[in-house]
């Protein structure tokens, strides 16, 4: 049976040593040696700890045990399921939350838990923290590359022969960097999540994933195109910085061309060039590409913590002000919807409060903010 202040003396013990040996695991039974084992390989001691300190009483973790420990083999799934969203859990009531649900497919939490996440090859789950430093390592033990504050850098030396792919996953309010083994940087924007491989190979095409916006400085490399498929678009390029966004919520995927020239690609088979300057945008509802003249600064400003907009409607502002300060906007106003507006915001700068304060000063109306919803009214 799990013990609840051995298992957390056990981690606390993991954490600080940063690994797991045999004195460890020593006095353990079967069930606990199995379930720390998992833990720290799924690197989840962190969340573990987290959610055993909020839990006040024996009475909690006596119904979380009995939630976890429906069958045997379903310890270790279950512990794994409730801990990549332990975030959530805390300063809630843990009676109510295990008494009220069961442990059912959980919603994406990338936009709402506030953590960078990291998937590996082997589907473990890391949660990345900003303000540390760390080498990436490979289930062999091979460093493929390195993590500074906000930025992941790859390493071309790795002795890697085979794709083998990580995702990562950028929540609202947040923003990150990528360096691949080729040298090429990417500039992540909130609500991002890409897949890449940890290291491109010789002879294949440099592809990556996309769903959620994206700078891209590509390294020049006319041997292998660098592809990026968006949904139902691909851009192929050699090497030149564009953006790209591609949201779900979005009717449009757009890639913006700031120097070099790409190739962009839809569905329907359909190919158009862009030159530098012009936006190319694929609408999902017509399915159909279309190719005009822009600022480029309007598409690229986020990566200074910039937000611009141009002649924008607030129902689409919204959707971005939503990404970039992780708050929930509920308008109940139908007319400020379709009202269009000119503004600059610094997400460094101002406040949620300061922004809609902003624009209720232009466009009349009242408003509530608490710590993570707007209502407008």
């Amino acid at each position: 049976m799990v013990k609840k202040e051995r298992l957390k003396s056990i981690l606390l013990r993991t954490k600080k040593i940063g690994n797991i040996n045999e004195e460890i695991l020593e006095d353990l039974s079967n069930e606990e040696r199995e379930l720390v084992i998992e833990l720290n390989k799924e690197g989840l001691i962190d969340e573990a700890i987290q959610l055993i300190e909020n839990m006040d009483t024996e009475k909690e973790w006596d119904l979380f045990k009995s939630r976890i420990s429906v069958e045997p083999t379903k310890v270790i799934p279950l512990w794994k399921t409730v801990l990549k969203y332990a975030a959530l859990l805390v300063g809630i009531g843990l009676i109510a939350y295990f008494s009220l649900n069961r442990f059912e497919p959980e919603i994406d939490a990338t936009q709402t838990s506030g953590t960078i996440k990291l998937k590996t090859g082997n589907d473990a789950v890391k949660i990345l923290k900003e303000n540390i430093s760390q080498k990436l390592v490979s289930s062999s033990g091979e460093v493929l590359g390195e993590q500074k504050g906000n930025k992941i850098s790859y390493k071309s030396t790795s002795e890697i022969d085979e794709l083998v792919y990580s995702e990562l996953e950028i929540p609202y309010g947040k923003i990150f960097d990528l360096e691949f083994s080729d040298g090429t940087i990417v500039h992540l924007n909130s609500g991002t999540k890409i897949r890449y491989p940890v290291k491109f190979l010789k002879g294949l095409d440099r592809e990556v994933f996309i769903e959620g916006e994206a700078y891209f400085k590509v390294s020049k490399d006319k041997n292998h195109p660098f592809i990026v498929h968006a949904d139902e678009v691909d851009v192929k390029v050699l090497g030149t910085e564009f953006n790209i966004t591609s949201y779900k919520e979005d009717n449009d995927i757009k890639t913006v061309l700031v120097e070099g020239s790409v190739s962009m690609s839809n569905s329907n088979k359909n190919n158009v060039v862009l030159n530098p300057g012009e936006k190319g945008t694929w609408s999902r509802g017509a399915s159909s590409t279309s190719v005009e003249q822009v600022d480029v600064g309007l598409y690229t400003s986020w990566i200074k913590g910039e937000l611009l907009f141009r002649n924008e409607s607030f129902k689409n502002m919204a959707k971005k002000l939503e990404r970039k300060y992780m708050v929930q906007i509920q308008n109940n106003n139908l007319l400020l919807s379709d009202k269009k507006f000119n503004a600059r915001f610094n997400v460094n700068i101002e406040s949620i409060e300061d922004v809609i304060k902003s624009i209720s000063e232009i466009q009349k109306f009242e408003y509530q903010i608490t710590s993570d919803k707007v209502i407008i009214q």
